[in-house]
């Protein structure tokens, strides 16, 4: 068998400057070592490998979710160092929102919901349907910041309990604004009390419009009388945010006065609540 040779190669087929490459079709392919096949494979293969990584677009969100947790702890720690004095409402929301929203940036969240609403009573007491209407906040979410919302309630309300109302006046006026300052529509709500004036009952009466509420002094009346109650507070909304009375709500609640006084029930006030703070009629000598 004879070999073909390029012009000044030695016989081992080498030149001063190392090893030539030999002519494209010359070579077996089964002559080749099996390392040496897998070599070259596997060297295009690492290339793409490489330029793959390079550009996985999952690399970025790792960053991300770094920054995400960094800031959280330090939100976190901020307020387990100074409480909620140390923040701004909307990080206040944020700090929330970590827990119901467990891997997204929530800070433009937060801030969505304060411009929508206003303030951050507000989002808690917005209805769930409108919560919704933000961005990035989802029925869940929406449920979450209700029950929130119901839990300091519940809070203020326990408050109340076991103690005379009249001697708590402060109380009162919060946890009915907690209550009813940002509903959507006019609820009318009767607190019923005993002899020594602590709590008895608190319940939504009746529920109206944007701007209206039927309220039915005997079953006021009516339903005292079932709880053995001598005292009651009426306490109604207006969800424009004006508590200023209406002509309607002083008549309304002196046809109430009328109807409890022979059956020996007092009417202690009537209390409109709204966005922008509380009236009494008594305190305004209407009553």
């Amino acid at each position: 068998m004879t070999s073909r040779r390029h012009p000044g190669l030695d016989e081992k087929g080498l030149n001063d400057e190392g090893p030539v490459a030999e002519t494209p079709g010359t070579t077996d392919q089964h002559s080749l070592p099996e390392d040496e096949r897998n070599y070259f494979s596997e060297s295009r293969q690492g290339k793409t490998r490489g330029r793959a990584l390079d550009t996985d677009p999952r690399a970025a969100p790792i960053k991300s979710d770094e920054h995400f947790h960094g800031h959280r702890d330090r939100l976190r720690q901020r307020f387990r160092d100074s409480g909620d004095r140390a923040l701004a409402d909307y990080e206040l929301l944020e700090l929330l929102l970590f827990r119901l929203i467990p891997r997204r940036d929530t800070k433009p969240i937060a801030k969505a919901l304060l411009t929508r609403f206003g303030s951050l009573p507000e989002v808690l007491g917005a209805p769930a349907h409108l919560l919704t209407e933000v961005k990035g906040v989802g029925d869940s979410v929406a449920t979450d910041l209700k029950l929130v919302a119901s839990i300091a309630h519940r809070m203020l309300k326990g408050e109340l309990k076991g103690r005379q109302v009249l001697a708590s006046w402060s109380s009162v006026i919060e946890y009915c604004r907690a209550a009813m300052a940002f509903e959507a529509r006019e609820q009318f709500r009767v607190l019923f009390l005993d002899k020594k004036n602590a709590l008895i009952a608190d319940e939504v009466q009746q529920t109206g419009t944007v701007d209206h509420t039927p309220v039915y002094p005997r079953e006021v009346v009516k339903r005292a009388l079932e709880l053995s109650a001598t005292a009651i507070i009426l306490v109604h909304n207006h969800p424009s945010g004006d508590p200023t009375p209406s002509r309607a709500d002083i008549e309304m609640t002196k046809l109430i006065i009328d109807t409890a006084r022979p059956l020996g029930i007092t009417i202690h006030d009537h209390i409109i609540i709204g966005k922008d703070g509380h009236a009494s009629l008594k305190g305004l000598k209407l009553i």
